[in-house]
């Protein structure tokens, strides 16, 4: 991966930079969830036979709840992204 010198930006390429990484990180973010609820869902099938007693981890719930913590740590980390990235400049 070529390295990009920050401080030879402008102000605007900047920006366009910022954008790029997000989009690209929400990208990646979305496919990996795609991936872990596939997981998920194969794993499930075991969920209904394991013992509690058994000290393995019970199995996730999904739902909308999931579905609000995965957003919420990825407007979070968005949200850590772009102030790096401020903070570069």
């Amino acid at each position: 991966m070529a390295k990009i010198d920050l401080d030879s930006l402008n102000i605007e390429q900047l920006v366009t930079l910022r954008d790029d990484v997000t989009e690209k990180l929400l990208e990646k973010v979305a496919a990996r969830q795609v991936e872990l609820e596939a997981e998920l869902e194969k794993l499930s099938q075991y969920g209904k036979t394991v013992r509690k007693s058994s000290g393995a981890a019970p199995s996730p719930k999904t739902g909308k709840t999931v579905d609000r913590k995965v957003e919420k740590n990825t407007d979070a980390t968005i949200d850590e992204i772009k102030q790096a990235v401020a903070e570069a400049a």
